[in-house]
């Protein structure tokens, strides 16, 4: 396993995909705990000159302040998703969702995280939902400012890994198919650690920017959120083959395609090929004769995150892509209608049409 190319995916990749969502939240936390700090600090109300003429030490400890809530965020990341490598590790060899299962949590997380892009908005009935820390546990920490701007960020960390982003999917199946605790530990932490980055600038800067844009920021947060909410539930809706899906939907609304690609015959069985790209799937659209038994054949060419899983629900395939390559799944005999295919997170589909 090659935890460098995991950890350039986490820098180069899974940071930006998961900062939409993920970093939505982060800055909705931490704009919504700025905006009661200076309501309630005495220290709020200081003029502008005497912020100028603070001591060095002094605006130092101000930026260590700011960067507590992030430092908070990225450990939790780091623990929730380091054990959950260590156990996909551990029990990859014996145990692997189901392809119904993977959808089911994908669409319960979509639905969660539209709800919290929601409550940053403010639409009446969801404002009061936030992230904090059980009462009990609260009580221990009222006496320090620090560990209050900690621990709401540390808890929506260790959250973060029910909330599915771009690449994290096909990540947590490389730790699935490692076959040892240590190994899938390593890799999800290694890959947390790619996307720290992006998320310490993100976090940092919504913290400096909540008191002056605290409305704005707050609308944008929210509406980004809500948006990759939907579409995460979408992808779990894609993953399922469920006909509310919106491939299938605009499909639907844009009537007959043209003739797809027709699958070859040879010796009374047929070859649907297809290929895998960082793209996805092309082609997308294939036409396949009914009554005869099918394998569908992908070349892959470099696939990148997601398109690296490979799903058909219907029949229950789950299948990793090689980076090059040729796989063979066997599709049995078909049977008249559509069978459809996507990547883990639902982002990619196509269609084999057999009549």
């Amino acid at each position: 396993m090659n935890l460098t190319a995991v950890l350039l995916t986490g820098l180069l990749a899974g940071g930006v995909t998961c900062a939409a969502v993920q970093g939505g939240l982060l800055a909705g936390l931490i704009t919504r705990q700025r905006a009661v700090t200076s309501a309630t600090l005495p220290g709020s109300t200081r003029s502008t000159t005497s912020c100028s003429t603070a001591a060095p030490s002094t605006r130092w400890q101000a930026v260590i302040d700011d960067l507590f809530p992030v430092g908070g965020f990225l450990t939790g990341k780091l623990v929730s998703h380091t054990v959950l490598g260590g156990l996909l590790g551990a029990l990859g060899s014996v145990v692997q969702p189901t392809v119904g299962t993977s959808a089911a949590l994908q669409m319960v997380a979509g639905t969660a995280v539209v709800i919290f892009g929601l409550a940053q908005l403010g639409v009446p009935g969801l404002r009061r939902i936030t992230i904090e820390p059980p009462q009990a546990l609260r009580r221990l920490v009222l006496r320090s400012a620090r560990s209050q701007a900690v621990f709401a960020p540390g808890l929506l960390g260790l959250a973060s890994v029910l909330i599915p982003c771009g690449v994290t999917l096909s990540v947590e199946a490389l730790a699935l198919t490692s076959g040892s605790a240590l190994a899938g530990a390593a890799t999800m932490a290694v890959f947390v650690i790619g996307t720290s980055p992006l998320f310490a600038v993100l976090g940092y800067a919504a913290r400096k920017a909540a008191t002056a844009w605290r409305g704005r920021l707050a609308l944008a947060t929210g509406a980004v959120v809500v948006v990759t909410g939907l579409l995460t539930l979408n992808g779990g809706l894609e993953l399922a083959g469920s006909p509310v899906a919106a491939s299938r939907v605009m499909a639907a609304v844009a009537g007959p395609a043209p003739a797809p690609p027709a699958a070859t015959v040879a010796d009374g069985r047929q070859t649907v090929a297809i290929s895998a790209t960082s793209e996805g799937y092309t082609p997308a659209l294939t036409q396949a004769r009914a009554g005869l038994p099918t394998t569908l054949v992908i070349d892959s060419d470099q696939p990148a995150g997601c398109v690296r899983s490979f799903t058909i629900a219907a029949i229950g395939v789950q299948q990793i892509l090689p980076a090059s390559g040729r796989t063979r799944i066997d599709l049995g005999t078909l049977a008249p209608g559509t069978l459809a295919y996507a990547c883990g997170m639902g982002m990619y589909t196509g269609t084999i049409t057999a009549s």
